[in-house]
């Protein structure tokens, strides 16, 4: 049974990546619930509707319950699920690679939806984590107002930081519904955005086997 070991940064704060949090002028203090409703209300109107009619009634509570769960990221860490490492991996020193991570994300300037899958490797250095984990990395930037540029690079400089690899890689799909609602609505256009750190930037190599496995699931030979 391989052995469970506490990061040796455990007993340090986590910062938070950068730009990962809220700006430190934020100073607001959190809207009450009722308040929160109350501009859900306003928007109904806003949009043309009876915020008190029948169907809408219970939108507001709805709505910011859903909220509460749409961006659970801003009440947690990216990287404290990246402290428990496990180190009796017979040797194993060679990418490790989760492709396909579903995610869900709001676009930070119009707060519409957009999804996809992400794709994470990286080179162990001290030992491994449990795949979970750096699924819920991804899960937890991506419960948050963000642009799938800033999304990427959060996801990366987490596990850089935090776990200390060899080298990270990390590829984002997304489609952008505020492409397809609105504005030149065209639907079913993907973007790809990269990072890269470690033996990843530093080895053509290494990305073009990252690649070559996120598309096929095999390694190039």
């Amino acid at each position: 049974m391989d052995a469970v070991v506490q990061h040796p940064r455990a007993r340090v704060p986590i910062p938070a990546p950068k730009h990962s949090s809220v700006p430190a002028e934020f100073v607001q203090p959190r809207p009450t619930r009722e308040q929160a409703e109350a501009a859900v209300r306003t928007l109904i109107a806003w949009a043309g509707d009876d915020p008190t009619r029948e169907g809408l009634i219970d939108t507001p509570k709805r709505v910011v319950k859903a909220y509460g769960e749409l961006f659970a990221g801003y009440g947690k860490d990216g990287a404290e699920d990246l402290l428990r490492v496990f180190e009796e991996v017979a040797g194993y020193d060679d990418m490790v690679v989760l492709r396909d991570i579903p995610y869900f994300s709001h676009c930070e300037h119009h707060m519409v939806p957009f999804f996809g899958k992400a794709h994470v490797a990286y080179f162990p250095s001290n030992g491994v984590v449990g795949l979970s984990k750096i699924a819920r990395v991804v899960d937890v930037f991506a419960k948050r107002l963000q642009t799938q540029e800033t999304l990427t690079s959060q996801i990366a400089e987490a596990i850089d930081e935090h776990l200390k690899p060899r080298g990270v890689a990390v590829m984002l799909e997304g489609e952008h519904m505020c492409m397809s609602m609105r504005g030149i609505q065209k639907a079913g256009v993907s973007t790809v955005t990269t990072q890269f750190t470690g033996v990843f930037k530093d080895e053509p190599a290494d990305q073009a086997r990252f690649i070559t496995m996120v598309r096929t699931g095999h390694p190039s030979r």
